[in-house]
């Protein structure tokens, strides 16, 4: 369900960057778009979450009071719950699915399918692609990746630097620049990141997934435990290759 309420009190850009951090860390919103014009904050959320609440963690944020745009009369509106698997998932398939193609080119020579260059150009598509995303909105992916990201949590710049670092590796594989310390970096950053998403999507907790920055609201669940594991896996087959 999707409501509109109104703020008051912000009078910048920041203040709607710390509105929207606060209220996205209320755990049944799943998406929470904040702007300085009327209605200021249209909200995403599980379940009914009374002003109250809305109140408290905005309070955190800064001196702002926030009101139902509606008067009180909820209206849900069609959202995530009403979309199929594929409607939901769609961006993320088919990033996949061109970065694939472009592996299977590149990979297939004529004496076959060479799986190291494939693996190779595979996770360098991977991480531009996503860096790509998380940059057109950087500080509101930071914002959603401190929200699950056990580094994030404690230290807000780690999104920040999280989505240059996928940037690099993303040059790093496309040069095949000493492949030993590329893959090891992509080890341990990969797997530092899905402990948040599996401590998320064990506990069932219905946020937003900041795989693809703030571009796109997709939720957090298998899907990115299989994206990061993927990336794992590949990198921990090539260590082992090309040791």
């Amino acid at each position: 369900m999707t409501h509109t309420y109104n703020i008051t009190g912000m009078t910048c850009n920041g203040c709607v960057s710390k509105a929207k951090s606060q209220l996205l860390k209320i755990g049944d919103i799943t998406n929470a778009e904040v702007q300085l014009t009327s209605p200021q904050a249209t909200i995403t959320m599980q379940k009914h979450i009374p002003v109250t609440m809305l109140q408290e963690a905005l309070t955190k944020a800064g001196n702002y009071n926030i009101t139902e745009a509606d008067g009180g009369m909820h209206h849900a509106v069609i959202d995530d719950q009403t979309k199929t698997w594929f409607q939901i998932y769609k961006p993320i398939l088919l990033i996949f699915f061109y970065i694939s193609v472009a592996t299977f080119i590149a990979a297939t020579t004529g004496s076959g399918f060479n799986w190291m260059t494939g693996m190779r150009v595979f996770m360098s598509g991977f991480f531009l692609a996503f860096s790509f995303f998380k940059m057109l909105d950087l500080k509101g992916f930071a914002q959603s990746y401190a929200t699950y990201d056990i580094v994030a949590k404690q230290w807000p710049g780690w999104g920040y630097l999280y989505a240059f670092i996928e940037l690099g590796l993303g040059i790093a594989f496309a040069l095949n620049f000493n492949p030993t310390v590329t893959n090891a970096v992509t080890l341990v950053i990969m797997t530092i990141s899905i402990v948040g998403v599996l401590q998320s999507v064990v506990n069932k907790r219905t946020i937003q997934c900041a795989c693809l920055g703030a571009v796109f609201n997709l939720p957090m669940s298998t899907v990115t435990i299989i994206e990061d594991a993927l990336m794992i896996a590949m990198s921990a087959i090539m260590l082992v290759l090309v040791a």
